[in-house]
């Protein structure tokens, strides 16, 4: 008897009907930010995804929702662009394929207390669910999730938009650019206090699912680090622990291709390839979508074929092919190197190729500095111009899934005789200083590396040149922070004909004579006290606005003359009408603005410290991308010195103390003291969290 029980209660453990008991402690500082202890990492990471729910439910449901293809049916048309997305990632046999051969029973683990925590959040908090039959939530819809986002910052969703919106045409064309991020790591050398430094400085959407959740996560297995993660994430994703740190900056090699199919003149949906007609797969997506109070259906056919999600577009048939959408261990690597205690661990970790794309830039306690421009790069074919899409009728066009060089083939430099490594979305080949850094000749050209510098990385470069041998902390962070364009050129988002923005002719455009007059006269400082600025970032909004579709992110791109007039033309009647002059400081015209706080904001798109502006609204821009999530790590003789700011606060909660109580630190450019040590962290709340 006392032997079936046993074995009845073992059979019942295993099939889950006996759940596995979760319990961590969050302390509160006095920002609010998380500090999660648990003894094992799987309950850090169930105190973890508890903490985030507690701080922005709406934004976990959100992407959970997005995998789901189920975010139109809450938030309208902006989700059903999402939903089509992911829906063309076709992410899902993917995942059932490879989830338990691909991740660990370790990992697996954690991705269990993730959403073990998120499930019981539900539960408890009904009124907060957006949708009931979103729950419960498993742990492949996480997986799925970072599968979305790889696929979002590697720019395959870009390809896929193009095409779909009609803006791709046959056999031409590159990808459109996007914004980026900054990373510093100064080894001791460089430094007049002798520590090494990493600065993470990513400038990323401040709302949404890619917008930051500032954590710092300790397990008794080993894990204590402070960084950023977004909804859903298991583990941070950037930060520091008390050995090493690292940041991510995107990069812009090819990540994504894109086939022409070679259609039959006369047989419908039928393509060649190698001298065959196959058949495409149909694929139906059906959504409801959200208008006003109404979900409608909405229906849209794509198609799959040997290279790809399939889209037809103005009589023609186009594939896309890219390596996110076919690994998922992405957030295992993560977790590894947030688990990493030196160098040598943290290769280990790279070594996985579990992230699909983003530079990494690293700095340890032991004076170790590195970069690598990271990727998943597939085996293609020489001799070709990948950046165009190609002609697709046969196969050894085909680049095979999941086989993709290694990590040592890609561009890195470790411990520069200089001291200092940087990125800011640049080409790795401006990394240091001009005499170790690293050549286009010497990588595989399919990899597909753009030359042309970023404004940003060449007023870094710039500031460094005139800086002393060695550094001050405080000097470094005046870089960080700087505001200024570099010295010859406004060179920005890849246009490199930028500068006739401030070379028109005032006699040959009377009506704008004096606004071009400004633009002439500006000293390109971007401080928020500054009234020439203002004509300058307007007109520079009307521009990307209304002309994005013509920037290329693989090769600069000229665009009209008359496209910079226009734009001054639309920036001049904004500021008479809204302000009544063309001279008003920056900081009135565009602001840092959440709930009822609205402050004036510094920088514009590509100076070192850059603001992206979203539509105005009675005569103000809101800043809604670039500066975001800030750590400083330095590693000092005395120990670990950390500093952050969020844009924000801890808590997306309109009723928290929390929700803007950072944002005046954040626009006046000041970080926070944070610390790893759990009995430094100054407590304002302290609460233990179980499973039930």
């Amino acid at each position: 008897m006392i032997r079936l029980i046993c074995t009845l209660l073992l059979l019942c453990h295993l099939s889950g009907l006996f759940g596995q008991k979760y319990e961590a402690t969050i302390l509160r500082d006095e920002w609010g930010v998380p500090h999660i202890h648990g003894k094992t990492d799987a309950d850090a990471a169930f105190g973890l995804a508890w903490a985030h729910c507690e701080d922005d439910f709406v934004t976990v449901q959100h992407a959970i929702l997005g995998t789901r293809l189920r975010l139109p049916e809450v938030i309208g048309m902006e989700g059903a662009i999402l939903a089509a997305g992911a829906f063309m990632m076709n992410a899902d046999p993917i995942v059932e394929k490879y989830y338990e051969s691909d991740l660990s029973p370790e990992f697996r683990a954690l991705l269990t207390a993730s959403v073990s925590a998120i499930n019981q959040y539900g539960r408890e908090h009904p009124e907060e669910v957006l949708m009931k039959d979103l729950f419960p939530v498993n742990e492949k819809d996480i997986i799925k999730g970072y599968i979305l986002a790889q696929g979002m910052l590697s720019n395959a969703f870009f390809e896929i938009a193009r095409i779909f919106t009609g803006k791709i045409k046959p056999v031409s064309e590159e990808q459109p650019f996007s914004a980026g991020s900054n990373g510093f790591a100064f080894a001791p050398q460089k430094m007049q206090s002798g520590e090494s430094l990493l600065i993470s400085n990513t400038h990323q959407p401040l709302d949404g699912m890619l917008s930051w959740y500032e954590a710092h996560v300790v397990s008794d297995e080993g894990w204590n680090m402070l960084g950023g993660t977004f909804s859903i994430g298991v583990t941070l994703f950037l930060g520091a622990n008390e050995n090493l740190a690292w940041t991510h900056t995107t990069n812009y090699p090819d990540f994504a291709d894109v086939f022409q199919l070679d259609m039959h003149p006369k047989k419908k949906h039928q393509y060649q390839l190698d001298g065959e007609w196959l058949e495409l797969e149909e694929r139906k997506m059906k959504i409801k979508v959200k208008l006003g109070p109404i979900k409608f259906p909405f229906r849209k056919k794509f198609y799959w074929s040997k290279f790809g999600t399939t889209i037809k577009k103005k009589g023609h048939y186009y594939a896309v092919r890219f390596p996110a959408r076919h690994g998922i261990k992405a957030a295992e690597q993560w977790w590894r190197m947030n688990k990493a205690s030196n160098l040598e661990e943290f290769k280990d970790a790279l070594n996985m190729q579990g992230l699909s794309c983003q530079n990494i830039i690293y700095a340890d306690k032991s004076g170790n500095i590195s970069f690598w421009s990271n990727g998943l790069f597939p085996y293609r074919k020489q001799g070709i111009d990948w950046h165009k899409p190609q002609l697709a009728n046969t196969s050894d066009l085909l680049w095979a899934q999941r086989e993709y060089h290694p990590i040592t083939e890609l561009p890195q430099i470790h411990n520069p005789n200089s001291g200092y490594l940087f990125n800011c979305n640049n080409p790795p080949f401006l990394a240091t200083e001009e005499s170790e850094n690293l050549k286009p000749e010497n990588f595989n050209p399919t990899f597909g590396f753009r030359n042309k510098p970023t404004n940003r990385a060449l007023r870094f470069r710039e500031l460094m040149q005139s800086q002393a041998e060695k550094l001050s902390y405080e000097e470094v962070k005046k870089m960080k922070y700087d505001l200024n364009y570099f010295s010859e050129s406004y060179y920005t988002w890849n246009i490199e004909n930028f500068d006739e923005l401030f070379e028109l002719n005032p006699d040959k455009h009377p009506k704008i004579a004096d606004a071009i007059g400004i633009l002439q006269a500006w000293d390109g400082n971007t401080h928020h006290s500054s009234t020439q600025a203002t004509i300058a970032a307007v007109s520079v909004y009307f521009i990307l606005k209304y002309h994005m579709d013509q920037i290329s992110i693989d090769k600069p791109t000229s665009i009209p003359r008359e496209v910079f007039v226009d734009g001054i033309k639309q920036a001049k009647k904004f500021l008479l009408k809204h302000h009544g002059s063309l001279e008003v400081p920056l900081g009135q015209v565009q602001r840092h603005i959440k709930g009822d706080e609205s402050l004036p904001i510094s920088g514009m798109p590509e100076v070192l410290a850059p603001v992206f502006l979203g539509k105005p609204k009675k005569g103000v821009f809101r800043n809604e991308m670039g500066e975001s999530y800030i750590l400083f790590a330095s590693y000092t003789e005395e120990g670990l010195k950390l500093e952050t700011a969020h844009p924000f606060g801890a808590s997306n909660r309109d009723n928290s103390p929390h929700y803007t109580d950072q944002m005046s630190l954040f626009a006046q450019q000041e970080l926070k003291p944070m610390t790893l040590d759990w009995d430094k962290i100054k407590k304002v709340d302290e609460y233990v969290i179980k499973s039930r």
